[in-house]
C-alpha cells in the first residue's frame, strides 16, 4: 500500500456514469485503501491514529484499523466520520468514492493548506460556535416537605425523593432541592418553586437560607443586630463578649423581620444558591 500513488487511489475505481455501486467499491476495497493511503500521507502509524479515533469518540485498535484498510472489515458511519476528522482530510466523505477526483493538484493542496494555517493563527475567522441540542440529566434528592410551611422534618432521609433535571438547571455545589411554599420570599422566591442548597453551618449577612427555628423550616434572608436589653444578657458571653442576635428577612415587606429568640433553638441548614 505504501507504493500506491496518490493518482492510482483517485482513480482505483471509476462508476459507470453518475451511477454508484456498493457492492463494486467494497469489492475493491475503496475505503480501505484510501483511509491506508491518507494515513500514510499524514505520517501516522496505526497505533497513533487509534489514539486520535480515541478524542473523536472512537475505541478501535490498530489491529481492527489494519483489517479496515485491508478490507476484512469496514468501519460504521461514525467512526469512518470520526477517521476523516482524524486525519483533517478536507473534502470528509466524498473521498471514500471511486469517481471522486481533487481539483486541486498536490502543489495545489498544499498552498491551502498554508493560506488556512495562516487564517487560523489571526484567530478572526473562527466559526461561531453551534448550541449543542444535547440535554444533559442529572438526578437530585428534592425535600417533599416545603419550607416555611412545616417543621424541620424535611432534613429526614425519608423524605426525599430523585428527581431528574436538566443539568444546566442546577448550580454548581447544589446538594438537595427544597420546595417554597407561601409568599414571604416573594417577588424573589415563588410558591411551589424549587431552590437549591449547599449545606453549611453558617451564611454570611445578606445571603438567602435555610434555616430550622424552633422546629419550624424557613427560607429567608440571614440578618443580625445588637441585641436589646431584654435579649442582652442570652447573648452575653461568660467573658462579657456580646454576641449579635440573629435574624430572618423576608423579602415581601408585609412579612415583619423575624428575630430569633435565645431561648428557641436555631439551626442554619444551608446557603440558597
Amino acid at each position: 500500500m505504501a507504493n500506491t500513488s496518490k493518482q492510482q487511489i483517485l482513480t482505483l475505481h471509476t462508476t459507470q456514469g453518475d451511477k454508484y455501486n456498493a457492492a463494486t467499491e467494497q469489492q475493491e476495497n475503496f475505503v480501505g485503501q484510501r483511509l491506508a493511503w491518507a494515513r500514510n500521507q499524514a505520517g501516522i502509524s496505526l497505533t497513533k491514529f487509534s489514539s486520535l479515533l480515541e478524542e473523536y469518540g472512537v475505541s478501535v485498535g490498530a489491529a481492527a484499523i489494519h483489517k479496515w484498510e485491508l478490507g476484512k472489515s469496514v468501519p460504521s458511519a461514525y467512526q469512518l466520520i470520526a477517521a476523516t476528522k482524524a486525519l483533517q482530510m478536507e473534502d470528509r466523505l466524498s473521498q471514500f468514492i471511486g469517481d471522486y477526483a481533487p481539483e486541486l493538484n498536490d502543489e495545489g493542496l498544499r498552498k491551502v493548506a498554508a493560506y488556512k494555517a495562516d487564517l487560523i493563527a489571526t484567530g478572526k475567522y473562527k466559526p461561531a460556535q453551534k448550541a449543542s441540542n444535547i440535554i444533559k440529566f442529572i438526578e437530585m434528592p428534592v425535600s417533599n416537605l416545603a419550607v416555611s410551611a412545616g417543621t424541620g422534618e424535611f432534613l429526614e432521609e425519608g423524605n426525599f425523593e430523585m428527581v431528574s433535571f436538566p443539568e444546566s438547571m442546577v448550580p454548581k455545589g447544589a446538594e438537595f432541592g427544597l420546595r417554597v411554599s407561601g409568599d414571604s420570599m416573594e417577588p424573589v422566591y415563588q410558591d411551589g418553586q424549587i431552590v437549591w442548597v449547599q449545606q453549611c453551618e453558617s451564611v454570611p449577612i445578606g445571603a438567602v437560607g435555610i434555616f430550622i427555628y424552633d422546629g419550624e423550616g424557613f427560607i429567608k434572608v440571614y440578618d443580625e443586630r445588637e441585641p436589646d436589653e431584654a435579649d442582652r444578657e442570652a447573648f452575653t458571653g461568660s467573658y462579657g463578649e456580646v454576641y449579635m442576635q440573629p435574624v430572618m428577612v423576608s423579602y415581601n415587606q408585609k412579612y415583619a423581620p423575624r428575630v430569633i429568640s435565645a431561648n428557641a433553638g436555631f439551626q442554619v441548614v444551608g446557603r440558597v444558591l
